[in-house]
């Protein structure tokens, strides 16, 4: 068993957990507000994000912030996919959620890094910062995020 299960398995597993946590935050507060990428989609970068970040770490006896570098270039280009620009209505869609897709990206890479208490503050941290709109002194300004 001890050759199956070692310390880069079980650090594995407890970011694992840890980018399940943040995904599920960051994700819930895009659902509860009926907003594109939610849970599962959080999650998924978040998670996808981590793993990359553990095995360059892990494999790559060079400099592990190579692969972090083609992580923000690739989620830039998923975020960017989600931006929609409607003529008709004058105005663009989803850049606060192609914003919390490129935020989770960087908590999944601060989870791989093994910053754990980064990682699920910068969580927090975004679901506070989309509920500023929101706040009773702010509802003048008439924004839906």
């Amino acid at each position: 068993m001890e050759d199956i299960v070692g310390s880069n398995e079980i650090s594995f597993l407890i970011n694992l957990g840890v980018a399940f946590v943040c995904g599920l935050v960051i994700g819930g507060e895009r659902e509860f507000k009926n907003k594109p990428a939610g849970i599962s989609t959080q999650t998924l970068v978040i998670t996808g994000a981590m793993l990359f970040t553990v095995l360059s770490q892990i494999h790559d006896a060079g400099d592990p912030t190579r692969i972090a570098a083609q992580i923000v270039s690739g989620i830039g280009f998923l975020g960017a996919g989600l931006i929609l620009k409607s003529e008709a209505k004058g105005k663009i869609d989803n850049v606060t959620t192609a914003a919390s897709i490129w935020y989770s990206a960087a908590i999944g890479m601060a989870i791989g890094f093994g910053f754990h208490f980064i990682a699920i503050a910068a969580a927090v941290y975004a679901v506070l910062i989309t509920r500023i709109p929101n706040l009773p002194w702010m509802m003048g300004a008439k924004r839906k995020d």
